[in-house]
């Protein structure tokens, strides 16, 4: 964990952290506004929390328009987090790679932007292997098709047997520790399947195919089962009774087949690269809440020093669910939740009676297994559709709506943010999110109801909502604010019958939020500071 000595163009804050995750290989992005000295000094820091799969540009889109820029202004010590998955936040193990890492990804994120601008195809795109990855998500094939070679002029590959021992045994391992639960059993049956068939078409019609069916069969059960170190030695048993009789089929049809080595170490690594993007999406709502949070208000405690060691956070749409959550976790465990106080922008634990456009957009039965994906790119989905969003004949233009409300954004702040802001959605985050669209609101992984416990805090909460949010309409934002006791929650609606109105983002970074819901938000937290 530190600040890192060169910052990445993308990120136009004072300077950029980097925070490590126990257990996890997670470097969660903060960007820092340092506080203006002619501003009056605060007794507390202001932590920052996104949306669902954004990132920390909504609170930054411009020196005109920054959400961030406006409370460091005034004195508050100001961190952005990016949580996993999201932004400049990065997967590495070795934290001598993390300013590496955040370069490259600030790279890719400039590119990808830089390519929607300039008319490239959408499968050049901001994360186009997240395209490809669930293009052939349980669907799984070889790209490369078996050679015809004439009789006579085919040669024999040497097989290196121990190395593919060792990488049918890693696949085979990893497939049972990242695959099995991700999103269903029958999922992952699926996806180990399908790795199965590609190799066996390699041997159909062959005297061996029986013999590597047998094997298969065994191999699928053991991975369906509970990982000890038995499974391991049997598996790694099988591995190499399945190397043996691919060697054998090599001698036996080798006048047929060419380089069956090299094609079955392709099939392999593609199969890895697929296992790797499962396990950077491996997560959700609970491992964001319990292991991201925490991590980062200890590292905001570290480097702020308030006295009491509590911190004002202000979150938006998830951000604000993320801390509704908090509150309720620790009221439950009899734990100070670290907080102040609270503002949520948009934000609900609740949306059962409300008309949020969620209820149609999201699959409530079960999204996981109705998206059959492991994530879902939000961000080039919306880069793809803006084009259609903003010019003639404007068939997509019901999305603007969902961001913004009329004349509440300038065109290029509006391209700014639909380019540059959007990140990919885990679908367990998905689906743990779409429980909040059901009777009783949103669930822990235990399926506890999470606003049952918000009764029990003791922390301020200001809870702001927009006329014209379709995402959270003002009637789910009241709804978990009910929950809270009447002299800690304070609930207000911005936005006028005649104008100007407020949709979703415009909590954040509307035209006239400076204006108008920025020194409401300065007065709550001055009051309680």
């Amino acid at each position: 964990s530190g600040k890192v000595s060169f910052k990445p163009s993308i990120c136009t804050a004072d300077e950029l952290h980097y925070v490590t995750v126990s257990n996890s290989d997670w470097r969660l992005a903060l960007w820092r506004y340092k506080p203006s000295p002619e501003a009056p000094p605060r007794n507390h820091p202001l932590l920052l929390l996104s949306g669902v799969g954004t990132n920390a540009i909504g609170y930054d889109l411009s020196p005109e328009s920054s959400f961030a820029r406006y409370m460091c202004g005034r004195g508050f010590d100001t961190w952005i987090l990016e949580v996993r998955g999201a932004g400049l936040s990065i997967l590495v193990s070795d934290s001598k790679d993390v300013e590496s890492s955040a370069m490259a990804m600030s790279q890719q994120l400039e590119t990808s932007v830089n390519n929607v601008v300039n008319g490239a195809p959408f499968a050049n795109q901001q994360l186009t292997s997240v395209n490809n990855v669930q293009r052939n998500f349980g669907k799984f094939e070889l790209d490369t098709e078996l050679d015809d070679v004439p009789n006579g002029e085919a040669e024999t590959t040497a097989w290196d047997e121990t190395i593919l021992v060792t990488e049918f045994t890693e696949t085979f391992m990893r497939l049972s520790e990242r695959v099995s639960g991700f999103l269903s059993e029958s999922q992952s049956r699926i996806m180990s399947a399908k790795f199965f068939d590609q190799i066996s078409k390699l041997f159909e019609g062959s005297l061996i195919f029986e013999r590597f069916k047998d094997v298969r069969e065994r191999l699928l059960r053991l991975l369906e089962g509970r990982q000890n170190s038995g499974v391991v030695a049997q598996i790694r048993d099988l591995s190499q009774k399945l190397v043996d009789i691919l060697v054998e089929g090599q001698r036996s049809v080798s006048p047929q087949l060419f380089d069956v080595q090299n094609r079955l170490m392709t099939t392999i690594n593609d199969f890895q690269k697929q296992l790797d993007f499962i396990a950077n999406y491996d997560w959700g709502f609970d491992q964001c809440l319990e292991e991201d949070i925490p991590a980062v208000m200890e590292y905001v405690r570290e480097r702020s020093k308030p006295k009491d060691g509590r911190l004002f956070a202000i979150g938006h749409s998830m951000g604000g669910m993320l801390l509704y959550a908090r509150l309720s976790k620790c009221s439950y465990e009899g734990r100070d939740p670290g907080f102040v106080a609270i503002v949520t922008l948009g934000s609900s634990l609740d949306f059962s009676s409300s008309n949020s456009v969620l209820k149609t957009l999201l699959p409530l039965a079960d999204p996981a297994q109705a998206l059959n994906v492991p994530a879902v790119p939000l961000g080039s989905l919306l880069a793809a559709a803006y084009p259609l969003a903003s010019r003639p004949p404007y068939i997509l233009s019901w999305l603007n709506d969902l961001i913004s409300a009329q004349d509440m954004l300038h065109p290029e702040l509006f391209k700014k943010l639909v380019l540059n802001n959007f990140c990919t959605i885990p679908a367990k985050l998905v689906l743990q999110l779409a429980s909040s669209l059901r009777e009783g609101g949103m669930k822990d992984s235990r399926g506890a109801f999470y606003k049952d416990h918000l009764h029990k805090t003791d922390v301020h909460v200001l809870a702001l909502a927009g006329d014209r949010d379709l995402i959270c309409p003002p009637e789910a934002v009241k709804e978990t604010v009910k929950a809270f006791p009447k002299h800690l929650a304070t609930y207000k609606v911005f936005g006028e019958p005649s104008g100007p109105h407020y949709a979703h983002y415009d909590l954040v970074g509307g035209r006239l939020a400076v204006e108008h819901l920025y020194p409401s938000v300065i007065d709550f937290l001055t009051r309680h500071d």
